[in-house]
């Protein structure tokens, strides 16, 4: 289930791929100031995939995913390479890309995922692709 819905949010599939395998009411969190304001799963799953549309290009290396069976847990770590050569972004196209780690903590209740948490240093992936 977690690895379903980490490809499926991971290549933009937006929460129309991804509210199968989550609660209706699944939360977010994250300390990432590029994610700031976003506080649900399903608006996490739109902003993925209209980062999509922004770095094209993007694509993510599964690095492990890890299971705690007793606090019903999931944590996939990978990391995420991209060109911002697409339209819609802070800024017209950079040309310049990142490869940026991050680890999302899927918590379940059952058998979706009731919220998710994503690790993750924005503020490199930022100043990579000259956002900043």
């Amino acid at each position: 289930m977690a690895e379903a819905f980490f490809e499926a949010c991971e290549t933009g599939g937006g929460w129309a791929a991804c509210e199968r395998y989550c609660a209706p009411d699944a939360g977010f969190s994250a300390q990432a100031d590029a994610l700031a304001g976003i506080t649900t799963l399903r608006d996490y799953a739109e902003w993925m995939k209209g980062l999509l549309t922004v770095l094209p290009d993007g694509r993510y290396e599964v690095k492990s995913f890890a299971t705690d069976e007793e606090r019903r847990n999931v944590a996939a770590y990978g990391v995420f390479r991209g060109t911002h050569t697409g339209e819609g972004g802070p800024c017209p196209p950079t040309g310049k890309s990142t490869s940026t780690d991050y680890v999302y903590v899927m918590q379940f209740d059952g058998e979706r995922i009731a919220h998710m948490t994503k690790i993750w240093n924005d503020a490199r992936a930022v100043k990579e692709l000259g956002w900043a």
